[in-house]
């Protein structure tokens, strides 16, 4: 293994800063006429270019590229670097006919050219249009995880649950249409997907108590008019209100689609989960049935929103481990598959035509749920729901065996690559009042008294696993000092991308986790790396953060 570790550091940040932020208005650094992008070309993109957060609408976060490989990875140097604004970033690059766009806090856009760094120009929203700090994060304002790409029109959702529309060319709005009432604490923290000609979208912020709930919604591309909208709570009346027994519509919180859907064209629906019900605590919400649609991945066809089926995986979540996260799509054994990982580090296969459970591999972390091996079934174990002011004990923490970063998937060894950082958590649950416009984040009922590395993972507080996704074998393992920073990625040259908060940037053997390279950042890696091509040469694009050392580092092979 060859390392670059010495000089790297000081040659990143006098880059970073030599290229600067700029503010204002959009700024054209140069005319681009880019080529629409097509339903065809989202379903099969070029190699070169990454046009969805996980690259393909089947949320594998793989490219088939493999300029960089087994063979050359530890010859990767830096070619250019751009600092970011400031405030929590998580973000996601899109890359398309040379040109890189990425999103900032404060939802800021700007768009790259993708081989030099160079600013073609910026969109800034005016700062009267700004919602409050993040109260949830306690950081500085965010922006969005991630942002979509189709026709001649970048697609931003806002903190501010609006969804805006700009000119790939030249950062022009196209249109603004708000979806929804920031002031009821609707807001977006990750962008929307294009399904078959309609931008879908998952609204979040739906922890206050108000007479609404939260929803996925459906909007024309040209636009931004609202073709439908499928609520993700039950209400009273309709079918699966009653498993919130009669608590009235304003006190049915929770349900947020706060991480982007897939798509698959052959069935043509679209995959989007939920989070938790909320307050977290069944105690603490005054109910102990399964709170439909929580904690479920839903199946909508993208043209109306209709529901096609709908799976819960843990009913009545009672600790804040749900299963939002990415839905991984994979034809496996003559089957059509869903993959998903949660917050209890358990891998969910499920038939993606009918919603049918197949398997569950649970990583051995969680001490809450057992599940039935035939039939996917879930019980709490005992002493394990909550009570008021109960003390209580239970692995992991709320934060999860795993969290935003997404998994990887490489069709060659059949694997997914899950960072992971196991835990326990000792605390209470307590009861609260149920008043309308409450701030919940504010007081969630939740006493916490102590979190620590999971016993089993006591010298390693996160590792990057490679996983069999038929077995859920563990087929290798690297482990980290820290936790890993940012989402993983796998190439065509056999390569997983991995990090971790410690500032280091690795890439893997994907076959058995070898390090080819490995250099240390300025800042811990916080979003999702991607890999793209222009003119024939391969980059790879890293996104860091820290509120004021936010920025992206450019890899590629000599020249």
């Amino acid at each position: 293994m060859r390392t670059n570790l010495g000089r790297f550091a000081l040659a990143a940040v006098a880059l970073v800063f030599g290229f600067g932020f700029v503010g204002g208005e959009p700024v054209i650094a140069q005319d681009r006429s880019l080529t629409p992008v097509t339903d065809a070309m989202l379903r099969d993109p070029d190699p070169a270019d990454w046009l969805n957060w996980r690259r393909t609408l089947d949320g594998w976060g793989y490219s088939p590229l493999d300029q960089i490989n087994t063979d050359n990875a530890h010859q990767l140097q830096l070619v250019w670097s751009w600092q970011l604004g400031r405030g929590l970033s998580q973000p996601t690059p899109l890359v398309h006919d040379g040109v890189l766009f990425i999103p900032n806090p404060d939802n800021v856009v700007q768009a790259l050219d993708a081989a030099t760094g160079d600013q073609l120009w910026q969109y800034t929203p005016d700062p009267a249009d700004r919602g409050p700090d993040d109260s949830v994060s306690g950081n500085p304002r965010r922006g969005t995880r991630s942002i979509a790409i189709y026709g001649d029109n970048v697609y931003v959702n806002t903190s501010e649950a609006h969804i805006v529309a700009l000119n790939t060319g030249s950062g022009d709005v196209a249109w603004d249409h708000t979806v929804a009432d920031r002031s009821l604490g609707y807001r977006y923290t990750s962008g929307p997907i294009v399904a078959r000609g309609t931008i879908v979208a998952g609204m979040t912020g739906c922890q206050n108590y108000k007479n609404d709930v939260c929803f996925i919604s459906g909007h024309d591309p040209d636009t931004g008019q609202e073709r439908w909208r499928t609520s993700t709570v039950a209400g009273p009346g309709e079918p699966g209100g009653d498993t919130w027994g009669d608590l009235p519509l304003m006190y049915r919180a929770g349900a947020d689609s706060w991480i982007p859907g897939s798509y698959d064209p052959d069935t043509n629906l679209t995959y989007w989960s939920t989070s938790q019900p909320k307050p977290w605590a069944r105690v603490s919400r005054k109910n102990d049935g399964d709170a439909l649609y929580s904690n479920s991945v839903l199946a909508l066809r993208p043209e109306t929103g209709e529901l096609e089926w709908f799976y819960q995986f843990v009913p009545g979540e009672t600790h804040d481990l749900d299963e939002v996260f990415e839905s991984v799509l994979i034809d496996h054994h003559g089957r059509r598959s869903l993959f998903k990982m949660g917050k209890m580090g358990i891998l969910w296969e499920l038939d993606r035509v009918t919603g049918a459970f197949v398997a569950a591999h649970d990583l051995g972390y969680q001490n809450v749920i057992d599940v039935d091996a035939s039939t996917g079934g879930v019980t709490y174990r005992p002493d394990m729901i909550p009570r008021v002011d109960v003390e209580l004990e239970f692995c992991p923490n709320l934060l999860g065996v795993r969290n935003w970063r997404a998994t990887a998937y490489h069709p060659e060894t059949q694997l997914l690559y899950i960072p992971i950082h196991p835990t326990c958590v000792t605390g209470a649950f307590t009861d609260l009042p149920q008043e309308v416009g409450n701030d919940y984040y504010a007081n969630r009922g939740w006493m916490q008294r102590g979190s620590r590395v999971h016993p089993d993972s006591a010298d390693n507080p996160g590792h990057l696993i490679a996983m069999d996704i038929d077995t859920g074998e563990i087929r290798w393992r690297h482990s980290m000092s820290s936790r890993p920073g940012g989402a993983a990625l796998t190439t065509g040259g056999g390569l997983v991308v991995g990090t971790d908060t410690n500032r280091y940037l690795y890439l893997h053997d994907a076959t058995n986790g070898d390090v080819l390279f490995r250099t240390r950042l300025p800042a811990s890696v916080q979003g999702f790396p991607i890999t793209y091509a222009v003119d024939g040469r391969q980059y790879l694009a890293v996104p860091v953060g820290g509120n004021r050392s936010n920025a992206l580092y450019v890899f590629a092979l000599p020249e």
